[in-house]
């Protein structure tokens, strides 16, 4: 009986019980709500009917509580003041998150996407303020899960069921060395098993590069020679003539144009993939994250990478309907 008087009970009828209370009749509580009087008569005769207690006295002028009538309309008034601080509450943390669209971006992407991703959204009158977060792709998605961004861009090559992915470009790795290392003089391009078997200078575990780069493989790889966590890093080891590395050719694309890294040559290893956008699954996509959406491009130059373009437009968009 006690889990079906509350599923049932009206938090209105609660609320005309208080001001009942607070204001003497029951003419007086329907004015305060803007109801008609029989209205509230009802709400006070349904709640009566649903607690099995009397709460009015209608025997005397005005509407008197009884002694049962005041001891319920305590806890009515603690139940209603809840409710409006919960309405109250939850207003002001959707205005705050209003005010700012939080992004997150795998750190090959933020470094050479989101920057001409910023500006054109801002060109085009995009709001509110972006705040982007730079993560490898692991960390982009666990961002997601724990609600702390609208939006994610990654480079990892399997996306959790639990989020929506749109892929947004197209990219490449290359393996690369220093112009003195033995491998920039090689002719014959280098097969998956020798590629395997490279002590290699990789991104930490759980970037998308270095998760590319295995999948791609398709078999045990031997162990990295040194991690580091960023492509920056990953660069400077490389021209120091020390090891090969497999990374992104948006982030050497600038050291393979001026010679101060080399390409070296793969066989039957196809090391292209997918850059995407992901949200969470079951949920819409706020307006500005949409928006935001819809300027993720390639990045313009004049000398763009030749495996990096834009896969898509606008069409289908998952847009939650009148948001910021």
């Amino acid at each position: 009986m006690a889990t079906a008087h509350r599923s049932g009970l009206d938090l209105e009828a609660l609320r005309v019980l208080t001001l009942v209370a607070d204001l003497g009749s029951i003419s007086a509580a329907a004015r305060a709500e803007q109801i008609s009087q029989p209205s509230a008569s009802k709400r006070i005769q349904v709640l009566e009917r649903q607690l099995g207690l009397e709460l009015l006295d209608r025997r005397t002028r005005g509407a008197t509580l009884t002694d049962h009538g005041r001891l319920v309309t305590g806890w009515c008034r603690a139940v209603v003041e809840a409710t409006d601080a919960l309405v109250t509450g939850s207003q002001a943390l959707s205005a705050r998150a209003a005010e700012q669209l939080s992004i997150g971006a795998s750190q090959t992407i933020a470094e050479y996407l989101a920057p001409s991703w910023l500006g054109e959204f801002r060109r085009r009158g995009g709001k509110p303020p972006v705040q982007l977060r730079v993560a490898n792709s692991q960390g982009v998605i666990a961002a997601l899960r724990a609600r702390e961004i609208d939006l994610g861009f990654v480079e990892t090559p399997t996306i959790p069921s639990d989020l929506i992915s749109r892929q947004v470009a197209t990219d490449r790795l290359v393996l690369v060395v220093s112009p003195d290392h033995p491998l920039a003089r090689r002719r014959e391009p280098v097969s998956r098993d020798e590629l395997a078997a490279m002590q290699l200078a990789t991104r930490e575990d759980g970037s998308g590069t270095r998760d590319t780069l295995q999948v791609a493989v398709g078999q045990i790889m031997a162990p990295p020679a040194v991690e580091l966590d960023s492509n920056a890093a990953v660069k400077v080891l490389v021209s120091s003539g020390s090891y090969p590395a497999v990374i992104s050719e948006l982030a050497v694309a600038g050291e393979l144009r001026d010679g101060r890294l080399v390409e070296v040559p793969l066989g039957d290893v196809d090391l292209s993939r997918s850059l995407n956008a992901v949200w969470r699954r079951g949920t819409r996509l706020r307006a500005a994250a949409g928006h935001f959406l819809l300027t993720a491009r390639p990045i313009a130059g004049p000398a763009p990478t030749r495996t990096t373009r834009r896969l898509w437009n606008s069409d289908d968009l998952p847009v939650q309907p009148g948001e910021p």
